[in-house]
């Protein structure tokens, strides 16, 4: 029996609510570090035809490390007149220096692709590779003035609205990006677990374990195939992205761009169904992190809800 299901219903909700405080608060962090453990905020679109709307919403877990998970939601105005919308999650492991560097660099490298707006999957299959390649590149970070060895890796799934018209959907690790079409739920990234590319994994040098009570496991340490960073694993995994490219239709509703917190304890269906009727988007994020804490969600949570209205 895990600790949340023996607590009492009273401890069990003073403890989701702790898990929810969010905002502006005071944690003796400062500037985008504060803003990046636990926020919310809102944004619409200023140049689409469609109305464009977004909220997002993050939590810090119950875990026994800081907050891990980075996004970005913003609507940008290129020098061309094109308009896109870039929404991101990304969910580090073993710390978030390589989650932090994607929020800062991986949308730039990708709208920096001269082929971009002429071939946007192969662009962002070389912006995702050469991203890595700077992360494994760079061994040090730079923290509070202090150098240390960069840690880690991380999850990646961006989502670039295209003048409200078109969805570019990439991805590498379990992070995930999930339509809603007229009510029903499909998933436009993909999850990258260990089982389904064990081929590849032991094409490669390394081995897939599967122990009772513990998820799938590359090498018997990282619980997905596909990573930025990881530096000792980097011969075993790739950091090659899952991209699709998809139009707005009439029946576009909404997209659900969310850190594995969330689907480890929803499906797909249950997350469009609990904020479909929800109209202003960041409620609707707050919706749906707040559900996957009451589930028992320990995980850090990034979720960021984009509206098509």
């Amino acid at each position: 029996m895990n600790s949340a299901t023996s607590l009492d219903p009273k401890t069990k909700m003073a403890s989701a609510q702790a898990q929810r405080k969010v905002g502006n608060q005071d944690d003796g962090l400062h500037g985008a570090e504060q803003e990046a453990v636990r926020a919310t905020g809102r944004g619409k679109s200023k140049a689409s035809a469609r109305k464009v709307t977004y909220g997002f919403h993050l939590v810090e877990g119950r875990m026994p490390h800081g907050m891990e998970d980075r996004h970005v939601a913003e609507f940008r105005r290129l020098d061309d007149g094109n308009e896109v919308g870039l929404f991101g999650v990304f969910d580090g492991h073993s710390g978030a220096d390589v989650a932090t560097y994607l929020r800062n660099h991986l949308f730039d490298n990708i709208l920096g692709e001269p082929d971009f707006w002429e071939d946007p999957m192969k662009a962002i299959r070389r912006a995702y590779h050469r991203t890595d390649r700077k992360v494994l590149k760079k061994k040090k970070v730079t923290v509070d003035g202090q150098e240390r060895p960069r840690r880690g890796g991380s999850t990646a799934v961006t989502v670039i609205l295209l003048n409200g018209e078109n969805l570019v959907v990439a991805n590498v690790g379990d992070s995930r990006a999930v339509v809603c079409e007229a009510g029903r739920a499909r998933q436009l990234s993909v999850d990258h677990e260990p089982l389904r590319e064990r081929d590849a994994i032991e094409s490669r040098g390394g081995f897939v374990t599967e122990m009772h009570g513990d998820v799938p496991r590359v090498d018997a340490s990282l619980a997905m195939s596909r990573a930025f960073g990881d530096r000792r694993l980097k011969e075993h995994i790739s950091s090659d992205p899952d991209v699709t490219i998809e139009d707005i239709s009439d029946d576009t509703e909404l997209v659900v761009v969310a850190s594995d917190g969330l689907w480890k304890v929803m499906s797909n269906q249950e997350a469009v169904d609990e904020v479909r009727d929800t109209r202003d988007a960041r409620k609707a994020a707050v919706k749906l992190v707040d559900s996957a804490v009451d589930r028992g969600s320990k995980d850090d949570i990034a979720c960021v809800v984009v509206r098509i209205h």
